[in-house]
């Protein structure tokens, strides 16, 4: 999975926005939306609301877990705890991306907020390689991924493939029995 997939299926979470049109509720396959009266909230996926915000037809409003203070606490306990703590969203990154892309002027403090979600996202990067490390270095052969979103599992996945493959290479190699030198792909 790459990262405009993850990135899809963040599209398929749901913001509030604010219509300034009218229109009937709509059936979709994956659920109905509406009714959009105007003035009143509504929720909707991110994909409907960047395009309706595109057609200058809604302002979008920021989602919860966006909001600077919130933000500091996120990065302050991450920076403490050892572990993962629980991200803002599942899809915090991708979320942040596409919505101060297209609406930043509907998020209020957007740069702030963007600044405080790259922090978060490279403090939990840097843990995870650091766990990454200690992982090839202890010689697991299992790790728990408590925590992590998609697209942090995602960044780190093919080098935990890769090393996780030459140990298994290298463990078939020691092992009695084995032919010398040679390596089995599997």
């Amino acid at each position: 999975m790459d990262p405009s997939e993850v990135e899809f299926l963040a599209e398929k979470e749901f913001v509030k926005i604010i219509p300034n049109f009218s229109l009937d509720k709509i059936y979709l396959i994956g659920g109905d939306l509406g009714p959009f009266n105007p003035g009143l909230p509504v929720d909707v996926p991110v994909w409907l609301a960047l395009n309706l915000k595109q057609r200058q037809k809604c302002r979008i409003l920021p989602l919860e877990w966006m909001d600077v203070e919130k933000l500091e606490e996120i990065r302050e306990l991450e920076r403490k705890e050892d572990a993962f703590t629980p991200a803002p969203s599942p899809y915090y990154m991708e979320l942040t991306k596409l919505l101060l892309n297209h609406a930043s002027d509907n998020i209020p403090k957007a740069d702030e907020i963007r600044t405080l979600v790259k922090d978060i996202w490279d403090t939990r990067i840097a843990k995870l390689r650091l766990s990454a490390d200690s992982f090839i270095r202890q010689q697991e052969a299992h790790a728990q991924l408590d925590n992590l979103t998609l697209m942090e599992i995602n960044t780190i996945r093919e080098f935990l493939l890769d090393s996780l493959n030459c140990m298994y290479k290298l463990r078939s190699n020691l092992q009695p029995g084995s032919t010398k030198g040679q390596f089995a792909d599997y």
